[in-house]
């Protein structure tokens, strides 16, 4: 791993630093997290929530509620329907 994080920068901004909060809830354990080579991991829709079409002009757009699984984090966003079919 150490060969992968070579590209990312060492050094942190002050403004960055915060206090740490002892919350076994935020701990992610390294074997979880599967990264790219590119440093990104892939999020896992789970399930559509909601459905909307908002009409603008002269058009429809559909989006849907969807709730996302990324690594031990479960969060919600709109996405539009077209978007979603192609995953």
């Amino acid at each position: 791993m150490k060969g992968e994080l070579s590209t990312v920068h060492s050094v942190f901004h002050v403004s960055m630093l915060r206090k740490s909060v002892c919350d076994p809830s935020y701990i992610t354990l390294i074997e979880d997290v599967q990264v790219t080579w590119d440093l990104t991991y892939e999020e896992v829709p789970i399930s559509i929530l909601d459905r909307q079409v908002k009409r603008l002009r002269n058009k429809e757009m559909a989006s849907v509620k969807v709730l996302w699984r990324n690594q031990q984090v479960e969060e919600v966003t709109w996405e539009a329907e077209e978007a979603m079919k192609s995953k």
